[in-house]
């Protein structure tokens, strides 16, 4: 069965793209933002497109600019431990104080998941923990979706609230 509608007209321009991508400083990384693109497509469920080509450019050229946004953050993010330990020293090791005051935090959150009941927080722990889609969860536990979405909602809730508290 050959693709039809958006994807024929993404395999009809995948070079054009990879090229388009290269051309706006993805480098190596311009197959990598196709493929991903591809990704993005196959799920899609709406309706039809206008101009399916200057769709497919400017969704790739988000993607890349994404990817770049994420890079730089992460960049940022470990300069700022960097240079918070103060040594310049990148050591994967803590330090003790840190580890406490870690599992300290963690102990608080697991306290906070505990008392929004079993429930709650067997959801979140299954979502964000290990990574399940909503629906599975709500087919393993035999609840309606929206009962998931809402213990969620509860469980951000109330970790948001101790956030708060801890600032």
């Amino acid at each position: 069965m050959s693709p039809t509608g958006l994807e024929a007209v993404f395999l009809a321009n995948r070079d054009k793209l990879v090229r388009f991508l290269v051309a706006r400083g993805a480098g190596e990384a311009a197959e990598d933002i196709v493929h991903d693109l591809w990704l993005k497509l196959a799920g899609r469920m709406d309706g039809p497109i206008g101009n399916p080509v200057a769709y497919l450019f400017r969704a790739a050229d988000m993607l890349m600019i994404d990817r770049y946004r994420a890079r730089r953050q992460a960049e940022r993010r470990d300069q700022a431990w960097v240079e918070e330990r103060g040594d310049g020293d990148a050591s994967p090791d803590p330090g003790a104080d840190r580890t406490i005051a870690a599992r300290q935090e963690a102990a608080r959150v697991a306290a906070a998941l505990a008392a929004l009941g079993p429930r709650a927080e067997a959801i979140f722990r299954r979502a964000r923990i290990d990574g399940v889609p909503q629906r599975q969860i709500a087919a393993e536990l035999g609840i309606s979706l929206s009962t998931v979405e809402s213990d969620l909602r509860t469980a951000y809730r109330a970790l948001a609230e101790l956030k708060e508290r801890l600032s």
